[in-house]
């Protein structure tokens, strides 16, 4: 695992508690140009609000698993198998924000984060798993080492994280576990 991390997926108590963490952690992968859905400027009264009405009722209703890697109490990354699909689709699930801290990158945390993400996509017995990531974007090729196959590239499809006039590509992935 990393550099002997720890994961754990979070309840809504420890969520609670982490909250800070969390938003802190997305606050510095978005200064840093990730391109997860928010642009510049964003601050971590923005980072706050996402985590508690975007991502915890999903949390607080099993909709969500919300893991967590940390190193000596530290929350240094995160990523959410989001299980909130339709009745014909309850074979499938979703990765959403994907996230290691610009300053604990390149140590196999992210890497870790999706094996645990596939472990417990298996546990909710989804057989299915999609993403979808800027194209180009630095955690593709560890999607591809790890076996996500891309289906397709919609060009246009995000604003860039600092550059809102500029559009960039979004490359959707998926795994058959």
């Amino acid at each position: 695992m990393g550099e002997q991390g720890n994961i754990r997926c979070l309840s809504i108590e420890s969520f609670d508690k982490n909250i800070e963490d969390l938003a802190s952690l997305l606050v510095a992968c978005v200064q840093d140009g990730a391109s997860v859905g928010f642009v510049m400027p964003f601050s971590q009264d923005d980072s706050l609000s996402f985590w508690r009405e975007k991502v915890r009722p999903l949390v607080a209703n099993e909709q969500a698993v919300l893991m967590v890697y940390t190193l000596e109490e530290q929350i240094v990354g995160t990523v959410q198998l989001c299980l909130a699909t339709m009745p014909n689709q309850m074979h499938r699930a979703d990765v959403s924000k994907l996230l290691v801290s610009p300053l604990f990158r390149k140590r196999g945390i992210a890497k870790s984060l999706m094996i645990e993400l596939e472990r417990q996509a298996q546990k909710y017995q989804r057989t299915l798993v999609t993403l979808d990531t800027r194209t180009g974007d630095k955690a593709e090729p560890l999607y591809h080492k790890l076996g996500y196959e891309t289906v397709g590239i919609i060009p246009g499809f995000c604003r860039d994280t600092h550059n809102p006039d500029r559009l960039d590509p979004t490359t959707y992935m998926y795994k058959c576990l």
